[in-house]
């Protein structure tokens, strides 16, 4: 499967998000280009009791971690992926789309989630892809997470 195939594969599960600021979704494809987890933006377990997606400004400017309410995406197809498929982590590629006002693919930014590119390295995800407009791009996690520690609003 190409890489496009495999970012309409995660723009469906990006249908699923809970989130009220952003839709977005994200698998794991193993060495085989098999899918091994899935994930899409949501309050922790579901709970959208605990939403708090349109109110990150209540909270205080010193306040120091992720403002969003939402598990990302990518944290979900890593922790689907390490409960259903721990051995075919190592070498994988985690795919990150996130979608328009439409529901379809939109294109993203440079990297900047040092939480996810973290997360990613430490599961043995070897491949962090997203979907640039000028192009698909496949980063090395490694480098990934280096882009994502520089990057700057």
């Amino acid at each position: 499967m190409e890489a496009v195939e495999y970012f309409k594969e995660a723009t469906e599960d990006a249908r699923k998000a809970l989130c009220l600021r952003s839709k977005c979704g994200s698998i794991v494809v193993d060495v085989n280009g098999n899918v091994i987890g899935r994930g899409y933006n949501a309050p922790p377990q579901d709970d959208v009791s605990i939403r708090r997606c349109n109110r990150k400004h209540e909270l205080p400017s010193t306040f120091k971690s992720d403002k969003t309410c939402c598990v990302h995406a990518e944290q979900r197809a890593i922790m689907d992926a390490l409960k259903n498929n721990p051995d075919r982590l190592n070498g994988s590629t985690l795919y990150f789309i996130r979608l328009d006002d439409d529901g379809g693919m939109k294109y993203s930014g440079k990297p900047y989630c040092t939480i996810c590119s973290k997360m990613s390295l430490d599961a043995g995800i070897k491949y962090f892809a997203l979907y640039h407009k000028e192009e698909i791009c496949v980063y090395d996690t490694k480098e990934y997470n280096e882009l994502s520690f520089a990057y700057k609003e």
